[in-house]
């Protein structure tokens, strides 16, 4: 199977492009960060610096680890069900379930190893620089010199290859079936996180306006609401779409692949609800911080400039991860669907009414994502602003909402149109006769 997997990688190597970025880009980001353990363990660091240096890599390198492996899957579970009839001819051959796994595992692994591999210059280069951020700010002294050792090494290596091989192994148990039990699995950890969010956000009220870790429980309770909902993705976009008052061809026909195409999408709407959460509630309460602290006429401490670095880095990787994902997922499923593009141009569908379909579903996906995605922003931002400012909603939170807003709408439907634009320029009869 692990010569299949190869022979499959080098025979069409383009269908593996998206997994390679996502392998790569989370390869340099967690090297990036767990350079700073080295960095820090070496002798001669004070201690000031030693714990700017371990926060930062414990920190991020745990979002990191999240973030690679949503990433991965999300391109991994497009992948294995655009093959679904490449795996069910391997099953007519005489190849069982279980070594349609090991294929498809050894595939993701070995593409993996190769993304892990190019990260390791540009890891080196990011840490050098973002060891010169603390630098300048006055976080880690001017001594400390940059080091990128066996734990950036190892666990660069070792989240990838292990993320790779999880989410393959998920993507492709769905592909073969289990549905009941999936689903199953899937409303228990969803209703955990929940819970857990919402007990979070409601212990915010425990600490007073000027405790250190006041920011954290509102911060963590608004990503696991965010993870609840998009754990229950595909439940939220059929719920909604039985409520949409479009009308016209383009309306009607989005509404109906959307409601068939529900679970498929669930990727794409995890990342918009995701995104939308953690990057309003860490970017308003981050504001709101700096400004009561500039109000009140204090100084920044080291711990306070550590914690506005971390949220601001956290905040810029997820936007960067979930626009890869973002882009790999529609790109891939948009790709995907030139027979039904070709299928409703024979049936008399211009061009511009296909794009008008595809815009419309775009649509739909973003106004889903973001509104759920800021319901789980709020759960956090309101708590924390009541405790910390004595205001309910604070004024930064529409100007962060509407930039956030944007880039996901951007991304959504700017990926969606081009990609379907793209699509359309083969000829009908030979989309139709190609994909069949």
């Amino acid at each position: 199977m692990f010569m299949l997997a190869m022979r499959s990688i080098r025979r069409r190597p383009g269908r593996f492009l998206a997994t390679l970025l996502s392998a790569f880009l989370g390869a340099a980001i967690i090297m990036t960060f767990n350079a700073m353990h080295d960095t820090a363990g070496q002798p001669g660091v004070d201690a000031v610096s030693s714990d700017t240096l371990s926060t930062a890599a414990g920190v991020v390198g745990g979002y990191g680890t999240l973030l690679v492996f949503f990433a991965v899957a999300s391109t991994l579970t497009v992948n294995v069900r655009q093959r679904a009839s490449e795996m069910e001819l391997l099953r007519c051959s005489g190849a069982t379930p279980g070594q349609i796994k090991r294929m498809v595992v050894g595939e993701a692994v070995a593409v993996a190893l190769a993304g892990a591999a190019l990260a390791i210059g540009p890891a080196m280069l990011g840490g050098r620089a973002l060891l010169e951020v603390f630098q300048d700010s006055g976080q880690v002294a001017r001594s400390v010199e940059f080091e990128f050792g066996p734990v950036a090494f190892l666990t660069g290596f070792d989240i990838t290859l292990l993320a790779a091989a999880g989410a393959a192994f998920l993507a492709v148990r769905r592909a073969t079936g289990r549905r009941r039990q999936r689903g199953r699995a899937r409303t228990v950890l969803a209703h955990a996180a929940l819970v857990t969010g919402a007990a979070a956000v409601t212990s915010t009220f425990v600490f007073s306006a000027t405790d250190a870790a006041l920011m954290a429980p509102p911060a963590y309770g608004a990503i696991l609401l965010s993870v609840g909902c998009a754990l229950k993705a595909p439940r939220l976009l059929a719920a909604v779409l039985d409520r949409l008052p479009f009308g016209g061809a383009s309306g009607w026909l989005a509404v109906r692949n959307l409601r068939a195409r529900a679970g498929q999408l669930a990727g794409i709407l995890m990342s918009l609800i995701l995104f939308t959460a953690v990057a309003t509630a860490t970017l308003t309460m981050q504001a709101v911080e700096s400004d009561a602290v500039a109000a009140s006429g204090a100084v920044k401490s080291v711990d306070a400039k550590n914690l506005e670095t971390l949220n601001f880095t956290v905040v810029g990787i997820i936007v960067v991860f979930v626009c890869v994902m973002l882009v790999n997922s529609l790109y891939a499923a948009t790709s995907y669907r030139e027979r039904e593009f070709g299928q409703q141009r024979l049936a008399g569908a211009t061009p511009g009414q296909v794009l008008g379909v595809v815009g419309v579903e775009g649509l739909v996906l973003t106004v889903v994502g973001v509104f759920f995605g800021t319901a789980a922003a709020l759960a956090g931002i309101v708590p924390f602003t009541v405790v910390r400012t004595d205001a309910v909603l604070p004024e930064q939170a529409l100007g962060v909402w509407l930039a956030v807003v944007a880039v996901a709408a951007a991304v959504t439907m700017g990926t969606g149109l081009a990609t379907a634009r793209r699509v359309l320029r083969t000829p009908t009869v030979r989309a139709v006769a190609s994909a069949a």
